[in-house]
């Protein structure tokens, strides 16, 4: 199991047969019901086509083939949690599949990473969150020199597995545009969620380099995903913070593709897990 959205059919279950009446909670029915045989990266109920009648199906997608197979076996026309017989299906064919590999968002690894190692078998976090902003690009437009302020964080953060001694690290970037830099409300609410977004993918891009090996009797066995091996791993946090200080630094290289965006972030809240770095 990889800390990134699931791609590929086997991990997808297709549910028809799914009636009607069961409409307003129908997905936390299938939740309760297939959570059963492990995590949940989605649920999405749909409405039949017409042709079809009425009632709904279901899109249900594991982060574990074997999980999904399991699931299909022991649900395929049992009622679960209505009148009739449900159906279900491994889906079989790759069309119209995701087949782009993206991380998944912190909260996600979180409740991934609780899920098969337990709230005490991992801990994070941050060692270095840098203030990277500078004025990004300077256009003519009647003769005045326009410039847009973009506030940019980078963050490094470290991911520990004590009971299985490993430990990782993710570097990333956090960015946003300010419309009004004369604001300071709004510089100071753009830099308390810039710090966020960039602390939270951090995160994320620290568990890319853990793989969870699921065995049968429900032990969980943990590997360095070697495919994913930076510099970062390699250098001390001394030498880690100096490279954040670098003017040349490339930042680009660290701006994580992840499922999360900027506007899901409320900058009210505290990033649980992580632990800010003391002056």
């Amino acid at each position: 199991v990889e800390f990134r959205v699931p791609t590929g059919s086997t991990k997808t279950l297709l549910v028809w047969g799914l009636e009607p009446e069961l409409e307003p909670g129908l997905e936390h029915c299938l939740f309760s019901a297939f959570s059963k045989f492990g995590p949940l990266y989605s649920v999405r109920a749909h409405r039949n086509a017409a042709v079809a009648g009425p009632g709904y199906y279901a899109i249900v997608k594991f982060y574990s083939a074997g999980d999904a197979s399991r699931a299909q076996r022991v649900c395929n026309g049992q009622r679960l949690f209505q009148k009739s017989p449900v159906k279900v299906c491994v889906c079989t064919k790759q069309k119209g599949f995701q087949q782009q590999v993206l991380a998944l968002n912190s909260n996600k690894c979180q409740e991934l990473a609780n899920h098969y190692l337990g709230f005490n078998g991992w801990s994070s976090r941050i060692i270095t969150l840098q203030n990277v902003s500078g004025f990004d690009g300077e256009n003519e437009e009647l003769g005045k020199t326009l410039q847009k302020r973009s506030v940019k964080y980078l963050c490094a953060v470290e991911v520990t597995l004590p009971n299985h001694g490993l430990r990782t690290r993710g570097v990333a970037l956090g960015e946003a545009d300010v419309e009004n830099d004369a604001d300071p409300l709004e510089l100071v609410t753009a830099s308390r969620r810039v710090q966020k977004l960039a602390a939270g993918k951090a995160l994320s891009s620290a568990f890319q380099k853990i793989l969870l090996i699921v065995l049968e009797n429900g032990k969980v066995a943990v590997e360095y995903n070697s495919t994913q091996e930076e510099l970062t791993d390699s250098l001390t946090e001394e030498e880690l913070k100096g490279l954040v200080q670098v003017n040349e630094l490339s930042l680009e290289q660290f701006d994580l593709e992840e499922e999360e965006v900027l506007s899901d972030l409320s900058f009210d809240d505290e990033l649980p897990s992580l632990e800010m770095p003391s002056n």
